[in-house]
C-alpha cells in the first residue's frame, strides 16, 4: 500500500495573507502595534533599521510552521527568515537592479 503525502510537511506553504502584528516598533512618537497581513508585516521590517529589526515582535493570526518549526511569535532575525520567503523574494546573491540591454 502507498503512503499519502500533502505536500512538504515540514514547511507547508505560508498563508500571507492572515492577520499580523508588528509590535514593539516606533511608528512617529510612539510605539504602536500594526496589524495587518503577514505578508505587509514582513515587508514593514525589512524597511526597518537594524536596532529595531532586532527588537520587533512578529505574532501571527495562527501559527506558521517553518523547516518543521511551528511558530506563534517570531522575532528579530526569524522575522528575516520568513522575509527570505515572501512570494517574490530574490534568491540570496540575485541582484534586484536591472539588467542592461546591450542591444543599443
Amino acid at each position: 500500500m502507498a503512503e499519502a503525502s500533502w505536500g512538504d510537511v515540514a514547511s507547508p506553504d505560508i498563508e500571507w495573507r492572515m492577520s499580523a502584528a508588528l509590535e514593539n516598533v516606533p511608528r512617529g512618537q510612539e510605539e504602536l502595534v500594526e496589524v495587518t497581513s503577514l505578508e505587509k508585516a514582513v515587508r514593514a521590517w525589512l524597511a526597518l533599521d537594524p536596532a529595531h529589526q532586532q527588537d520587533a515582535i512578529l505574532i501571527p493570526q495562527h501559527a506558521v510552521i517553518v523547516d518543521g518549526v511551528s511558530m506563534i511569535e517570531v522575532r528579530g532575525d526569524n522575522i528575516g527568515s520568513l522575509a527570505a520567503r515572501l512570494p517574490d523574494a530574490a534568491p540570496k546573491g540575485a541582484s534586484t537592479d536591472p539588467e542592461i540591454d546591450d542591444a543599443g
